[in-house]
């Protein structure tokens, strides 16, 4: 085999076996294959597309490339779920403790955040003490005795999908569906889950900005677990509006505990407990979405959510008094109020101006080495629906940063108003099974 002959069978649209996609893959991982001929694959693979079988035949090499977590040592269906990201999402605190209590395993590896503001990690590292590095001996121990654990990624997971997606980035191949398919769905499997729930967000804060590429990248996830042995449901969530009223790290913390203790916003109580009950139906807990609903209903309602989520915070060696008095986690320095100048509705958002704006107060990252500051984020006053008076809060910045004028422009200009009351928006756009 030689590469240049793939990448013309590619360029013109013919299709490429498993032999084949091995060869390129870790001919590249091993670099056997240059960067430029692997960009050449890439172009290629954008402009031509790849069918369900070459896709799963790519994420499969990506998974065998380098490490997989070995998690026969849990008893039970393990089962993750996975966002493709968004603005204050905050689901997988408050997903966690719920699917843990019906006995079901999450045994989670996240990542840090990049951009907007922090990953599910950063989140819980705002809470003092929390220890997101753990032994295997440890993980398998708190998963196996409460049914839940979240960890840094750790080891050589997927080695080819970092490599090829440093080249994307700089490519232009980013937005292909097998590529960012491939590359979500290699990470979970490799991560070791027996079932996978994927959050798949659409809008002006996610990645897919329109309902059908969202619709033709849920199917393709769906479909490779499916192919690769892996219980797959994909829910399509919309973000054209932050989840919930807190963007930020411990700001977000604090809502998570407020939808555990039933005081959450629609939204994210609506998204989160959709998703905790698919997770629930995979892992074999109830037949139904229904009965897994009405069950975290009740466990919401008699005060055993919020417990569950101290004992997680307990286990990994943080304080669980900060869930009992979640006004001791960090809090910034300054509090800047920004006012509407104009009466009306507001009808739309720019989500993704949000986030910048957080990461701007110190929220987020811009470089991977970049420290977070837990205490900053914002919390919106107003968000799609709601009516505003002249002088009416909009939001509230919280920083430690000296100026915030930059970052109160940008905010500013995520709301988009209107004289005419909009339509109720949906929360959940559709499930794919």
């Amino acid at each position: 085999m030689r590469i240049v002959d793939l990448i013309n069978k590619k360029k013109y649209g013919e299709k490429l076996t498993k032999d084949e996609i091995d060869f390129i893959i870790f001919g590249y991982t091993k670099g056997e294959v240059p960067d430029y001929q692997m960009s050449a694959m890439l172009m290629a693979i954008y402009f031509q597309g790849m069918d369900k079988e070459e896709t799963s035949y790519l994420t499969d090499a990506f998974v065998r490339s380098g490490d997989t977590v070995d998690l026969s040592a849990i008893e039970g269906i393990k089962v993750d779920k996975h966002s493709t990201g968004g603005v204050g999402d905050k689901i997988s605190l408050i997903v966690t403790p719920l699917v843990a209590s019906c006995g079901i395993p999450v045994a989670k590896m996240s990542g840090r955040g990049l951009g907007h503001t922090g990953g599910t990690v950063d989140k819980l590292e705002s809470i003092e003490g929390f220890k997101i590095e753990l032994t295997s001996e440890a993980f398998i121990k708190n998963v196996n005795e409460h049914k839940m654990a979240i960890v840094g990624q750790s080891g050589d997971l997927t080695p080819a999908d970092k490599k090829i997606y440093a080249l994307r980035d700089v490519t232009g191949t980013i937005d292909s569906i097998p590529l960012i398919a491939s590359s979500i769905m290699s990470k979970k499997i490799a991560s070791g889950a027996d079932a996978i729930v994927l959050d798949v967000k659409v809008g002006s804060g996610a990645f897919m900005k329109s309902l059908e590429d969202a619709r033709i990248l849920a199917h393709t996830m769906v479909d490779i677990g499916s192919r690769l042995g892996r219980k797959t449901v994909a829910i399509i969530t919309n973000m054209d509006q932050p989840l919930g009223h807190e963007v930020g790290n411990a700001n977000e913390v604090r809502e998570a505990i407020e939808v555990l203790k039933g005081n959450g916003a629609e939204d994210e109580t609506e998204v989160a407990m959709t998703i905790a009950s698919y997770m629930a139906v995979l892992g074999g807990a109830y037949k139904t979405v229904e009965e897994a609903h009405a069950y975290f209903e009740t466990l919401i309602k008699s005060g055993a959510a919020i417990e569950k989520l101290k004992t997680f915070v307990e286990i990994q060696g943080g304080n669980p008094d900060l869930i009992e008095h979640p006004e001791r986690l960090p809090v910034a320095s300054k509090h800047v109020e920004v006012k509407a100048d104009l009466e009306g509705y507001v009808s739309g958002f720019d989500a993704e101006k949000v986030g910048i704006s957080a990461m701007m107060l110190g929220a987020g990252r811009k470089k991977k080495e970049d420290p977070i500051d837990y205490a900053a984020g914002i919390t919106l006053k107003k968000k799609i629906g709601d009516h505003v008076n002249l002088g009416d809060v909009l939001c509230i910045l919280h920083t430690n940063e000296e100026k915030t004028i930059e970052a109160e422009k940008m905010v500013r200009a995520a709301f988009v108003f209107s004289g005419i009351e909009p339509e109720p928006i949906k929360y959940i756009y559709e499930i794919i099974e």
